[in-house]
């Protein structure tokens, strides 16, 4: 059964991860995510759950909206993705569930970590440059 199927016959989807690319709001093992289906345009500091033109299912963040499409990036990655239309997503993160916890994307928490995350973007870019060079340097070492 596809991603799809489900969010259709559930209404939601809970899933666990592969990746990084959302570190560290999400845990690669270690975190369940809770998605349900999009009513209407997505704003900015959502988390859409998409599918791009080759099959890959992503999620990541929206950084910018724009008339015909959204800016998004991984909250561990620097380089942004366009073209991300409505047709290719299908939800939206509403909470991450760790140890038992549930932690909604509405809370106060969330969207001050979100903000910060998002409105500081070229020096987190910046970091975690440096923070790869180091680890290729380091392994070299």
């Amino acid at each position: 059964m596809t991603f799809e199927e489900i969010l259709a016959r559930d209404g939601q989807l809970i899933y666990s991860n592969v990746g990084d690319s959302m570190l560290p709001l999400i845990r690669q093992g270690r975190d369940l995510l809770v998605i349900v289906p999009i009513t209407g345009r997505l704003k900015r500091y959502d988390i859409p759950f998409y599918k791009r033109d080759n099959g890959q299912y992503v999620l990541h963040r929206i950084l910018k909206v724009r008339e015909k499409d959204y800016v998004i990036c991984g909250d561990n990655r620097w380089l942004k993705e366009t073209g991300i239309t409505d047709r290719h997503i299908l939800g939206l993160l509403t909470a991450v569930v760790r140890n038992g916890k549930k932690r909604s994307m509405d809370s106060w928490k969330y969207k001050l970590y979100a903000h910060l995350w998002c409105d500081l973007f070229p020096l987190r870019g910046m970091a975690l440059k440096i923070l790869a060079a180091w680890r290729r340097v380091k392994r070299k070492l």
